[in-house]
């Protein structure tokens, strides 16, 4: 019954298009385990979890799984969430670190990147780059005001590094160059930080984020939509994204950072690859404990 309504929605060729497709995600978390959930009820077959963690009590109140699944790692919790909804769905559960495992995105045709830890995503952009895999990355703001979701597809257009620095960076990148970006909940380091209120504020983060990941799926079918830019700004709350202008609550603000030729990373400007300890040195920033998550 699901399967006909997803295919009458969607159409019977692009959901066999999707079923084809072979989708990571980085940290089932609050946001994670809701993205992975949802893109397996859109029509997506292949999964790949990868999150070190494991479900405690505290976390129920902000995902997907509940109670029972206390104790256990968390990509084992979603990956049957996943198979309640989906039961053909092939799903690889990886207990571990990105960087011990980088080989298990070979082959992926997208990357959902839900971390918190703003160095992890760096590292994971490097993955990325080195294997031209296309990622959307998300993050919530403090207390759950608001959050952004970027599209990120190597080399047409700004890694991950080069798109931090403009938006973690406070720079002018909105639709007009006489305005900023003002998020107001940006560390000393350039970071955000990160205070989730309730799951429904994460969750809406989260479904848009999934539901980029799946129009970037569609791209070439008759499903896909051309969207306004490759970063989007949510207020959950009413927030000042951009300076003197207040962005009324449940609306949104799109941007596009574009790539950076200078960039440390990915910049046309350099001869050699630039490795994460070297980047962090030359922006200054400190590693922290558990930042590389």
């Amino acid at each position: 019954m699901m399967g006909d309504r997803l295919e009458r929605l969607i159409g019977a060729g692009n959901l066999a298009t999707l079923a084809q497709k072979r989708v990571g995600v980085i940290g089932l978390g609050s946001g994670g385990s809701f993205a992975a959930v949802s893109l397996a009820m859109s029509g997506v077959k292949h999964f790949i979890l990868i999150d070190d963690d494991v479900l405690e009590a505290g976390n129920v109140l902000r995902h997907a799984a509940d109670l029972t699944d206390v104790g256990r790692p968390k990509v084992e919790a979603v990956a049957d969430l996943i198979h309640r909804r989906s039961p053909d769905a092939e799903v690889r559960t990886i207990a571990g670190r990105i960087e011990d495992h980088a080989d298990a995105l070979d082959g992926l045709d997208l990357l959902v990147v839900a971390v918190d830890g703003e160095l992890a995503k760096y590292t994971i952009n490097q993955v990325c780059l080195e294997r031209n895999l296309a990622a959307i990355y998300a993050g919530v703001y403090a207390r759950g005001e608001g959050g952004d979701v970027v599209m990120i597809q190597p080399y047409k257009g700004p890694c991950y590094a080069c798109w931090a620095a403009e938006l973690r960076g406070e720079i002018l990148v909105t639709r007009d160059e006489d305005q900023e970006l003002d998020y107001g909940m940006i560390g000393e380091d350039g970071t955000l930080e990160a205070e989730p209120g309730l799951w429904l504020h994460v969750v809406r983060v989260a479904s848009v984020q999934a539901d980029i990941g799946l129009n970037y799926l569609l791209t070439g079918t008759d499903a896909h939509r051309e969207l306004p830019g490759n970063t989007v700004i949510l207020a959950n709350t009413a927030l000042e994204i951009i300076e003197g202008e207040i962005t009324p609550p449940y609306s949104a603000v799109w941007a596009t950072i574009t790539r950076d030729p200078n960039c440390l990373v990915c910049g046309t400007a350099q001869t050699s690859a630039v490795s994460l300890d070297a980047l962090l040195a030359e922006s200054g920033i400190e590693m922290q404990d558990g930042d590389r998550e």
